[in-house]
């Protein structure tokens, strides 16, 4: 399984201390940022909360956005510009959320496909199949290369 390693904007480092997201249990209900930790652990936090603070820092084997409400999923995405972690993250989502007790419907309910421009550096989130730079405008490649 792949480590994401933080690629966001190093400022945001200065926010990370030792302490990360909460581990999540099936009581909890709301809509939280969210890591899966190298250990498989899936820790929330406030959802306006960077995912590299949530993760303390660490690499991580997925991130990005869950709701869950009465023990279930509602929506979950890989949305994190700091990991930009690939659509194949899901299983250590879904065994993180086995772990926890979450039922869930076995897959993310929204996709992001995250790509470097290999021309100007810019993170970028590929829309609609579209794998050009929203910032120079330079052809994306059509494999992940944030490594």
């Amino acid at each position: 399984m792949r480590r994401y390693r933080y690629v966001g904007p190093k400022d945001l480092l200065t926010l990370v201390t030792a302490s990360r997201g909460d581990a999540v249990d099936a009581k909890r209900a709301g809509t939280f940022t969210f890591v899966v930790t190298s250990d498989g652990v899936l820790r929330v936090a406030p959802r306006h909360s960077e995912h590299v603070v949530c993760a303390a820092g660490g690499e991580v084997l997925s991130a990005g956005e869950i709701r869950i409400e009465r023990g279930r999923v509602v929506s979950v995405s890989n949305q994190s510009t700091g990991y930009c972690p690939e659509p194949e993250s899901w299983p250590a989502v879904a065994a993180a959320l086995d772990r926890a007790g979450i039922a869930h419907d076995g897959g993310f309910t929204d996709e992001m496909i995250f790509r470097r421009c290999a021309e100007c550096g810019q993170r970028n989130i590929v829309k609609e199949g579209d794998f050009t730079c929203a910032v120079c405008g330079a052809s994306l490649p059509e494999k992940w290369n944030f490594v």
